[in-house]
């Protein structure tokens, strides 16, 4: 890949350490930070996964939201914007992937009917899923394989210019991409399906970051 890479990862250090072993692994440095100015240095964002957005941010009444930091949620909206100005990659991930489909002006189900298939409890819950074909998933793990899953909330109306290009067998959607953009999403968790959290029940997650290096590098 040439130079070395280096991530921003937009989040807060003591929960970030499974994204900073993954792509330390991959080679690329990893920058832990909510700093628009240390992240623009940076070759790509990681979105990192985390309580729920706060329902303001999508116009709507507290309904079903748990834990919301509203501070992190700004933050974490304004190193999205700083990427999109610079066209550089961007991967959401689980909530990451929910505060990409806010900032282009989607909404979020705050308590989905079928968490039970999707929240943690214990341990992540693990299910099937069907990825659109032609899209840089199905490129990676075919039209059908299995995620891991934390989470009890998911996508509700898509964001401008984002297509939803997988979902789990009861239609919540697990990943996204924009149409012009270099911006991914996805509402499972490729970094404990990578390296030493690698699963026998799931496929390689570490292909994912794999994708968004190889872009970044192509810059």
């Amino acid at each position: 890949m040439g130079c070395p890479l280096t991530a921003a990862v937009g989040g807060l250090w003591q929960r970030t350490g499974n994204y900073c072993l993954a792509l330390r692994r991959l080679g690329v440095t990893p920058v832990v930070t909510l700093d628009t100015s240390l992240a623009a240095s940076c070759d790509l964002l990681i979105l990192p996964g985390g309580n729920d957005p706060d329902p303001s941010l999508f116009g709507e009444p507290w309904c079903g939201s748990r834990i919301v930091e509203r501070a992190l949620d700004l933050r974490q909206l304004a190193l999205l914007t700083a990427f999109v100005r610079t066209r550089k990659p961007v991967l959401g991930i689980c909530k990451g992937m929910q505060l990409i489909n806010i900032w282009f002006g989607g909404s979020v189900i705050q308590d989905l009917s079928t968490r039970s298939l999707h929240q943690y409890s214990g341990q992540d819950q693990v299910h099937g899923s069907a990825a659109a074909a032609g899209s840089w998933l199905a490129a990676l793990y075919g039209t059908a394989f299995f995620v891991n899953s934390a989470h009890h909330q998911g996508i509700g109306l898509p964001g401008r210019e984002l297509q939803i290009i997988q979902k789990a067998p009861d239609g919540v959607s697990e990943a996204l991409v924009h149409e012009k953009l270099p911006i991914f999403g996805v509402q499972w968790h490729p970094e404990r399906m990578a390296f030493s959290l690698r699963r026998s029940d799931t496929p390689d997650g570490k292909r994912v970051l794999e994708y968004l290096l190889r872009l970044a590098a192509q810059r």
